[in-house]
């Protein structure tokens, strides 16, 4: 069921993209600044692998809050609305961010800058966890059943446009103080933070201008008292297990390659840091335009035939990306970013009409946070700070393994879902 006209259509689009590219910049610029400062920022006492490991924990810190958040936004999302939870995510996580920016490293205040950043780190996984479901559930509820995937790929190309901006501001701020890695270390890398107020000003006008799905009104006037995340629980948990486990593998590939491969190039192969936030950049868009293309195939072949396309791919190349970032070729090193990030792309284009489809109406938006947010902690959480530990104790070999047994798992769990597009056949009756 949909109501919604095409230009309510192009200001749900454009609510869902903004919001959701401004939100994972909040999220992707820690990222980028656990790889390349925190470790001398907050933790300049302990060892290199030592320090790795803690930064990148921090950043792991946000996927245990993720399902939290999920649970939380997506009971209200369920209850009160996708719309005005939408605007609670984004607000809270424009606080972390600032306040991130904002803290004084371990030299001023000691063993505090760590512990706050932790909690800053915990509240930015809060608030995503009820951000990608309800972005998702936006366009997905206003959309014709025949073009969601076209108009959930909004919010997957949130992703990519955001893997853009926050690799394009921290080289703009790396060559705007000279390329003085002093400067970067000391207040540069504050900037993008900071920055977030003004992007976040616009995603809420934006946001805040869009009106409640139509499947959502409807679902309203028929409310029980039961709780969603109970009902859930209860009438699909076998298809909750699969859709978490479908969404590991990309975003194990997400987030190893914008922080550990980040880490690595500039730590391990001394490439220069303009360098690799230029390739992250490029990576960035090659996503952006895979999402969509994939996401509007899956309107015509089913969602499952881009994901599988793109798993089947993952696997192999998990298995190939890290000899190639380790033969110290810049051109070899850039090849192998970029191609990951077009991965990436063809994995992630159906998952924002594909994970939400997969749930009744009554507990969408739980259903969808908690799959993608639990899929998120195995994925997105403990790849990046394993990474160091793998590398250092097994080799690189271990760190390859690794995710093409993640992306493997998401290729099974995948085929073992039922495809939720309509068959092109069916549409010409409605």
């Amino acid at each position: 069921m949909h109501t919604g006209d095409s230009q309510t259509l192009r200001q749900v689009a454009l609510a869902s993209y903004v919001g959701s590219a401004i939100e994972f910049y909040d999220f992707f610029i820690y990222g980028t600044a656990a790889a390349l400062v925190f470790p001398t920022v907050f933790f300049p006492h302990l060892g290199h692998v030592m320090a790795i490991v803690a930064s990148l924990g921090t950043f792991a810190a946000a996927f245990v809050s993720r399902p939290i958040g999920a649970v939380v936004f997506g009971h209200f999302g369920d209850r009160i609305g996708r719309q005005r939870t939408l605007v609670c995510t984004l607000l809270l996580m424009g606080v972390a961010t600032v306040g991130v920016g904002l803290i004084p490293g371990a030299a001023t205040i000691g063993v505090a800058a760590p512990l706050l950043l932790t909690v800053l780190r915990v509240l930015q996984g809060f608030a995503v966890g009820g951000e990608w479901a309800g972005s998702a559930l936006l366009s997905a509820e206003y959309a014709p059943p025949h073009q969601r995937g076209r108009y959930g790929m909004f919010t997957q190309m949130g992703y990519g446009t955001a893997l853009v901006l926050a690799n394009l501001v921290f080289l703009v701020v790396y060559l705007t103080c000279g390329q003085t890695s002093a400067a970067f270390v000391e207040w540069a890398w504050r900037i993008p933070f900071l920055l977030s107020v003004v992007l976040i000003v616009t995603a809420l006008l934006v946001r805040m201008s869009v009106k409640e799905t139509p499947a959502f009104a409807e679902a309203a006037a028929d409310t029980h008292s039961e709780v969603p995340l109970a009902a859930l629980a209860r009438d699909q948990g076998r298809q909750l297990l699969l859709a978490a486990g479908a969404v590991i593998g990309v975003l194990a590939l997400v987030y190893e390659t914008g922080t550990f491969f980040t880490h690595y190039a500039t730590a391990h192969l001394k490439y220069s840091t303009d360098f690799v936030l230029l390739v992250g950049v490029l990576g960035g868009v090659c996503t952006v335009a895979c999402v969509t293309a994939s996401a509007i195939v899956s309107d015509r072949c089913g969602r499952r035939l881009p994901l599988t396309v793109g798993y089947l791919l993952a696997v192999p190349w998990s298995l190939v990306v890290f000899p190639l970032i380790e033969s110290r070729d810049h051109v070899l090193y850039a090849v192998a970013i970029v191609v990951t990030y077009a991965i990436i792309g063809i994995a992630m284009g159906p998952l924002a009409s594909f994970i939400p489809e997969t749930f009744a109406v009554a507990y969408r938006y739980t259903g969808a946070g908690v799959a993608h947010n639990t899929g998120g902690i195995i994925g997105g959480g403990v790849p990046p700070v394993i990474s160091e530990y793998l590398l250092d104790t097994y080799g690189s070999w271990s760190i390859a393994v690794m995710l093409a047994g993640l992306a493997l798992t998401s290729l099974v769990c995948v085929r073992l879902l039922k495809e939720t597009a309509q068959p092109v056949h069916s549409r010409s009756g409605q």
